[in-house]
């Protein structure tokens, strides 16, 4: 039997393969070099090479547009073929967004292509679950394993049943038209697990989209609560760049609220380490601190917002400042000064989140406070302000139409992808809760037959993930069959029964789109600028030949080759539109934006045109216009305002809504009144944080700029810069418990408090040994680890496993050579005198999703630690 990742580029039809945790361990003593040698060895290449540096003739370069998707934020992107390598990828000059820049993670994009540990042909399970396996078949014969499993699935009358889980894939309509088509509703993400608390709370306000596009560039006043956007922000770049230049354009003043003295904080004009999870208490008591020196626009809530300037004013007159100082720990004159500075800009402010407001058990409500600051001065919407445009996400199905016929949506339901717990996580749109689907399935809540994974690592990424996730991801009575569609041997991997080799984002198609932060509708092509080597396919084509598989009633919805022809046929659609070949149009160009309609400043103000209202009626005392909808029922699409009809928001009011009736519901409905249960943006204390023991301390986690969730810690150029995580702790913290940086400590977690999973309220959940470092920059109860190492699988880099890969001969004539800078120079190896592959933080954070919404309160874990 042949062993390690590196024997998968020779493994004949037939042949098995063992695959194990830190697989190159064992590598030969001759291996194991000393850091000064590496470091000898680095020299003397560099001596024998000149400087060095490969030169590359980029005249001769072919250059193809495409979407970088090395993180979430989809920058459009170039790359450089020569002699039919991708020899390098830039920035796209054309997209809206990011331009020609990029970063390091886009950057380190082409080395996935020649990742030397790259799946390459479909694997089959021929062990135990876990044990690592393999036996190499052929593509036919995993599509037919697969297609027949959910044909008897479908044919039980249980087509739920079937599953798809998925990270950032960023092929939403292509993975529902393939769930569609065989009537199963169950699409797991990972929304939950990222930002649903800050997107329903967009959704609650405005009602249009989830995600603010705010006009930093033009802004002069930036009030940042808990979003490091200098290095890992959805959309970091974009953001980045815009509000460089608001600050040297404008002498914009950034304000940030984060626990940690991040790259952002300490790059801000002042950095407020408010109590974590009192971020909610903070917005509110500015709001109260503006409205109270009449600073606040008053005309604009009068005309706009569900909550006018009076009954807001007594509203908001029980949280003070004073009250402020002593939930957030930051002193009432600065939560004054702040909030008048603030209003002083308007309406060319804006107060923002991320994570650190959000990922909260009070995040939702975190988050509404800190939107209602932008109302309170009149900036939403504004040039500078916090603007917003409709929701784009809609725009490829609209612009780009899909091939008919469509499949139905699906009449079977998942208790786990729509958990009546959370309400509100798919009331906007289909967020889910994702950290729920490994205990609903061994609770019983719901239950699998197929299990396909893509873009996902769950083991590593879910909280609780090294033992409840691979518990179930192991059980076979739970998980009967799990195919999973990866680029790398990955931490998912592992765990399945079929493995699919995919394509990477450079070697495959796909429409995307992202909030433009110029303001107007765009979409962008991915599109292949190299071919995947061996046998790798994309997941798409895969879905493509599995519903071709099911039936002819499934076949019917996929009567197309592959996934370029899809893709032909929806660029069709802009023909029209640019007056050439779509799809010709957006291979060349990567990008197309709408021009033709002015830039989503004040959306609500809109006036609605005369086909919007046709048919319509206003109501002559309040003002509202109403039509019928296609399904025949009267529904409110806009508002009378000086005399003119506009859109308003997309609220059931459409007014900016700062009471939601719908909220008010679910709270009641939920039994849940921790925020008075009166739909109104209440601050409230986190159960666990207000229960805390003196000697308890609150953990954290955290993003590097290098990183994303469990993606590119194989990508060597990446694991290089970033592959240590020790713990943060306060200096004076660390004095009172007698530790010094690189003193090793363990760590017990806790469960949580309140409405939340889990067998009980503050037991003990995990434990972990890891080193501290000790620094001013984080609140003195605060404990921070980033998220994103410890891998256990996933290569060399990933694993810190310095040598060659196995069975070295047997790569001679391989499809992708051996990476000599990756067996010579993982140099962070143990065995070297390096830190090694870091630790895995989320395996002992609890689960613990927010009420109503479902979002994880990563930010919410109370733990213990003692020196070892």
């Amino acid at each position: 039997m042949k062993q390690g990742i590196s024997a998968l580029a020779t493994l004949a039809l037939g042949e098995t393969i063992m695959l194990i945790p830190g697989e190159a361990a064992a590598a030969p003593q001759e291996c194991r070099t000393t850091r000064k040698e590496l470091i000898g060895q680095r020299a003397e290449k560099r001596r024998i090479s000149g400087d060095g540096r490969r030169k590359n003739d980029y005249k001769k370069a072919k250059i193809i547009k495409g979407v970088c998707l090395n993180c979430s934020t989809v920058c459009g992107i170039q790359g450089y073929v020569i002699d039919g390598k991708l020899v390098k990828v830039g920035g796209n000059p054309e997209d809206p967004n990011n331009g020609k820049s990029l970063c390091a993670k886009g950057q380190s994009g082409p080395t996935i292509n020649t990742n030397a540990e790259r799946i390459l042909f479909p694997l089959k399970r021929v062990g135990a679950r876990g044990e690592g396996k393999w036996k190499r078949i052929t593509w036919d014969e995993a599509y037919t394993d697969i297609a027949t499993r959910i044909r008897k699935a479908m044919d039980e009358g249980k087509p739920e049943e079937v599953a798809i889980q998925i990270g950032r894939s960023r092929i939403p309509e292509e993975m529902t038209r393939f769930l569609n088509a065989i009537g199963s509703p169950s699409l797991f993400n990972h929304r939950a697990l990222c930002s649903s608390n800050k997107r329903a709370a967009n959704y609650a306000c405005f009602g249009d989209t989830d995600w603010e596009t705010g006009d930093f560039a033009n802004s002069k006043y930036i009030l940042n609560f808990g979003s490091n956007f200098y290095e890992a922000h959805q959309g970091a770049i974009h953001v980045a760049k815009r509000i460089i230049r608001g600050r040297f354009d404008n002498g914009a003043k950034l304000v940030t609220v984060d626990v940690r003295c991040s790259n952002t904080a300490g790059r801000s004009d002042d950095w407020l380490c408010a109590n974590p999870g009192s971020e909610g208490a903070l917005a509110l008591a500015m709001c109260n601190a503006i409205i109270m020196a009449g600073k606040h626009d008053a005309k604009w809530l009068d005309t706009w917002s569900n909550v006018n300037a009076a009954q807001m004013k007594v509203w908001i007159a029980k949280y003070t400042p004073e009250w402020g100082e002593g939930v957030t720990g930051i002193a009432a004159a600065t939560i004054r000064r702040i909030a008048l500075d603030f209003a002083a800009a308007a309406p060319a402010a804006i107060a923002f989140t991320n994570r650190g407001s959000a990922a909260h058990y009070n995040g939702f409500n975190n988050d509404r406070a800190v939107i209602l600051l932008n109302a309170v001065v009149g900036s939403i919407g504004a040039v500078g302000g916090y603007c917003y445009g409709e929701e784009p996400t809609r725009v490829p199905g609209r612009v780009f139409p899909n091939p008919l016929p469509t499949p139905p949506s699906p009449k079977a339901k998942s208790a786990i992808e729509d958990p009546v717990e959370w309400p509100l996580a798919n009331k906007w749109q289909r967020m889910k809760v994702g950290q729920i689907v490994y205990s609903g399935l061994k609770e019983g809540r719901g239950k699998v037959q197929v299990y396909i994974s893509y873009t996902v690592a769950t083991p590593m990424t879910w909280p609780e993930g090294r033992s409840l996730t691979v518990g179930v991801l192991k059980d076979e009575k739970l998980v009967p069959f799990h195919a999973c569609s990866d680029v790398v041997y990955s931490e998912q991997a592992h765990y399945a029964d079929l493995i699919l080799p995919d394509a990477s984002y450079m070697e495959r198609w796909g429409l995307d789109t992202r909030n433009n932060m110029e303001l107007r509708d765009y979409v962008t092509l991915r599109q292949p600028m190299i071919p995947p080597p061996g046998e790798c396919v994309s997941f798409v084509d895969s879905m493509i030949e599995i519903g071709k598989r099911i039936s002819p009633e499934t076949a019917k919805y996929f009567a197309f080759k592959d996934h370029e022809e899809w893709m032909k046929i929806r660029c069709a659609g802009l023909t029209p539109r640019v007056g050439e070949d779509g799809f010709e149009y957006m291979k060349k160009h990567g990008v197309w934006q709408d021009m033709t309609k002015p830039k989503y400043y004040a959306l609500y103000s809109w006036e609605l045109t005369a086909a919007q209202m046709k048919g319509a009626r206003v109501d002559e005392k309040t003002g509202d216009i109403f039509r019928a909808n296609a399904a025949g029922k009267e529904a409110k699409i806009g508002l009378m305002v000086d005399g003119k009809a506009r859109r308003g928001f997309a609220t059931p009011s459409r007014k900016f809504s700062v009471y939601h009736e719908d909220i008010e519901a679910a709270a009641k409905d939920r039994k849940f009144d921790e925020d008075g249960g009166k739909g109104m943006p209440e601050y409230f204390p986190v159960p666990s944080i207000a229960k805390m023991k003196s000697e308890h301390l609150h953990l954290v986690s955290f993003k590097w700029n290098v990183h994303t969730q469990g993606r590119t810690q194989s990508q060597k150029f990446l694991t290089e810069i970033v592959h240590h995580n020790p713990m943060w702790i306060n200096a004076k913290t660390a004095a009172d418990r007698g530790l010094k940086t690189g003193d090793l400590v363990e760590i017990t977690t806790y469960r949580p408090h309140g409405h939340a999973m889990g067998p009980g309220a503050g037991e003990v959940l995990g434990t972990a040994l890891i080193p501290v470092w000790v620094t001013e920059g984080i609140h003195p109860r605060v404990l921070a680890v980033s998220n994103t190492l410890g891998n256990l699988f996933a290569g060399r880099a990933a694993t810190a496993t310095n040598g060659p890969r196995q069975d070295i001969p047997a790569w001679s004539d391989s499809v992708i050579a051996e990476d000599q800078d990756v067996r010579d120079d993982i140099w962070w190896d143990t065995r070297n005198g390096g830190t090694g592959a870091g630790f895995n933080i989320n395996a002992i954070l609890p689960i613990q999703p927010a009420p109503l919404v479902g979002m994880q309160g990563w930010y919410d874990t109370v733990c213990s630690i003692r020196k070892v």
